[in-house]
């Protein structure tokens, strides 16, 4: 199953890195967000990976172009112009990145890429921003068992977020407007057939709104529950917060 990775907003909210880089690329550790929810996937199996990137990909380009060459013990053999690597490369992964305009909305992207993705099976998409501990293989499964045109993973807010109502697994209605007081929100790792492409028009498309919204009133979309760990990436803020985790050895996304 491929893997779907939105990489390519302005990232306002975190101007103190993303005048740089596109938020995806602001590290955590040692490596950026969006190598920590790679990282997260493959832990499942799911290493084929399409990213929609736009703003400032070139940081995306150079960091994978480059990524064996920044991982790896070497041997260089200065007079011959010759790279050995003396061990074996430190992910199975493919990447492909794709250039999906820079002021595109994520329902745009997503269309972008529909060349990209097989047409004969469900895919994965999720935001570059955020981690999770949510078990993505019982995502998947729960997405094939129900037999939703759409699954998203419902999670557990800060209050800034908009809302979901859940009913016996099935959204009945979908809002990206903030709401006060406690529920469900959409935490992104989605599973998705092929059939919401029919749902997005243009680049101006709102992933979260008209396409999710109208699956709700269809009945075709469908809630993961998990209420374990989830965290955006949309403050320096947040930065910090999962910068202490990670530094503390007790990461809860790192499953790997």
């Amino acid at each position: 199953m491929q893997v779907v990775l939105l990489a390519g907003g302005l990232g306002t909210r975190l101007a103190e890195e993303t005048d740089r880089i596109p938020k995806p690329m602001v590290s955590i550790g040692s490596h950026p967000i969006l190598w920590h929810i790679m990282k997260s996937y493959a832990h499942y199996g799911l290493t084929d990976f399409i990213i929609c990137g736009g703003y400032k990909i070139d940081a995306i380009i150079e960091y994978f172009v480059n990524y064996r060459l920044h991982t790896s013990n070497l041997s260089i053999d200065i007079g011959r112009n010759e790279i050995t690597y003396l061990n074996d490369a430190p992910e199975n992964w493919k990447v492909t990145i794709i250039d999906t305009g820079e002021l595109t909305q994520t329902g745009g992207r997503l269309k972008r890429v529909q060349q990209y993705l097989k047409p004969d099976q469900p895919f994965c998409l999720t935001y570059g921003d955020g981690v999770s501990d949510v078990d993505l293989g019982e995502v998947i499964a729960f997405h094939r068992k129900r037999g939703f045109e759409a699954t998203l993973t419902a999670v557990r807010p800060p209050a800034r977020f908009g809302s979901t109502v859940i009913e016996d697994g099935l959204v009945k209605k979908f809002s990206e407007k903030p709401i006060s007081g406690e529920g469900h929100i959409n935490g992104g790792f989605f599973v998705l057939n092929h059939s919401v492409f029919d749902l997005i028009d243009r680049d101006d498309t709102i992933w979260e709104r008209g396409p999710l919204e109208t699956l709700a009133e269809r009945g075709e979309l469908g809630a993961y529950v998990h209420d374990g760990f989830w965290q955006p990436m949309d403050t320096l803020r947040d930065r910090r917060y999962l910068e202490q985790l990670w530094q503390s050895g007790q990461a809860p996304w790192k499953r790997w």
